[in-house]
């Protein structure tokens, strides 16, 4: 069944983003991926495609993570292509402070890939913890 082997595909990568690992992630995301963030805060909007997702948003994120993002899953939920995942993140940023979200993404897949994301995030804790992505990957800010 379509449901089970999207769910099982995620199932696997974030057992290894559980682990820091973000590569088999990365390596699921279609070229035409979308990803939006709901909110309203600096990191709120849709980034598409795979090169601006990866530059717009994993890479600063990751600047100010140090390059560990930990996040574990901890529910699935899947009907077709559509697989809903409950996470939370386990990271700290480079300055100390720890960044404890909470996650419920909604991926659509197909042929095993993320073709789409919607996130929904603690919007007061990004504003609290994380700098503007802008701000987070100039080379003039101190981490």
């Amino acid at each position: 069944m379509p449901e089970i082997n999207n769910k099982a595909i995620l199932q696997g990568i974030f057992a290894e983003t559980a682990k820091a690992n973000g590569w088999p992630f990365i390596d699921a995301l279609a070229h035409y991926v979308r990803w939006t963030i709901i909110g309203k805060t600096a990191w709120s909007r849709t980034y598409e495609g795979k090169h601006v997702v990866l530059n717009e948003l994993l890479r600063p994120l990751a600047e100010q993570l140090g390059g560990r993002n930990v996040v574990r899953a901890e529910r699935f939920v899947a009907d077709g292509d559509v697989v809903v995942v409950e996470g939370r993140n386990h990271s700290v940023t480079r300055s100390g402070r720890e960044y404890p979200n909470r996650y419920c993404w909604i991926f659509e897949m197909r042929d095993g890939e993320i073709v789409e994301i919607i996130e929904i995030i603690d919007t007061q804790l990004i504003t609290e913890v994380l700098a503007p992505p802008s701000t987070a990957s100039s080379p003039h800010r101190s981490g």
